[in-house]
């Protein structure tokens, strides 16, 4: 008897999409060099450095990386997303190696000085021991000392200051988005209606992690935090803040 074949995720799913980047076309690069900033003050690397891009999309943030001479890694699940890459790097001039994969899957054996973790590139599994397998993995991937750096959305913020609906247009392109909280998830159903007519609905589910989730998941994998910000600028972070960017270094003991 032949099985069914299983459904794709969501994350497997919505990432390979046109219509994603049509959404998310507005994001801020003055924000991503905001933390790049914050990242040259709070590290200690210099150019030559190795860097691991884990979730990179298409490779807005390597390629910052690779701007400022850092050796950059880029991992994502999306071919599409990575095809992407290569070709805006290749444009662009910048060597940048760029592959598929999980973050679930450590990219190597400790070889990475930074691995960056960027724009809430995280949370999309439905299990918290699936989550934190990805933090073990990006810890894995770091050398003694090693540097995460996790920009991701501030859980307790957006629990109380939720937007149920928006809507905007983007190239022609009506974008309705509906936000709801489930089970300790924030969930996007996303609307998109061209002019035609042709109506397309895309769903997003991340789980609102906590500081202390975070800690907790971190020790598990001999990570301490060393600085928490509110926002790239550097402002600190509070219950308030709209983000949360965690440093971490991989601790050397057992």
């Amino acid at each position: 008897m032949s099985s069914v074949p299983e459904a794709p995720r969501w994350y497997e799913a919505w990432f390979d999409r046109a219509e994603y980047e049509l959404v998310y076309k507005s994001r801020d690069q003055a924000d991503a060099r905001g933390l790049f900033d914050l990242i040259d003050t709070v590290t200690d690397l210099k150019p030559g450095d190795r860097v691991l891009d884990m979730a990179c999309g298409r490779g807005r943030h390597a390629r910052l990386f690779a701007e400022r001479g850092y050796k950059v890694t880029g991992v994502d699940l999306s071919p599409s997303a990575i095809e992407a890459a290569r070709k805006m790097a290749a444009d662009e001039q910048l060597e940048i190696e760029f592959q598929t994969g999980d973050m679930r899957d450590a990219a190597c054996d400790g070889c990475f000085d930074l691995v960056a973790n960027l724009f809430t590139s995280f949370g999309y599994f439905d299990e918290d021991t699936e989550n934190a397998k990805a933090i073990a993995a990006m810890a894995r991937s770091l050398v003694d000392g090693g540097w995460l750096v996790q920009d991701f959305m501030n859980g307790v913020y957006w629990s109380a200051n939720l937007v149920p609906f928006d809507t905007s247009e983007r190239d022609g392109v009506k974008v309705e988005q509906r936000r709801w909280i489930e089970r300790g998830r924030l969930k996007k159903e996303i609307t998109l209606t061209k002019e035609s007519g042709e109506v397309s609905t895309f769903i997003e589910s991340v789980r609102l992690f906590t500081l202390e989730d975070f800690e907790r998941m971190y020790a598990d994998a001999r990570l301490g935090i060393v600085r928490v910000f509110g926002a790239p600028d550097g402002s600190p972070y509070d219950r308030d803040s709209r983000r949360l960017i965690m440093f971490s270094r991989l601790r050397t003991e057992p």
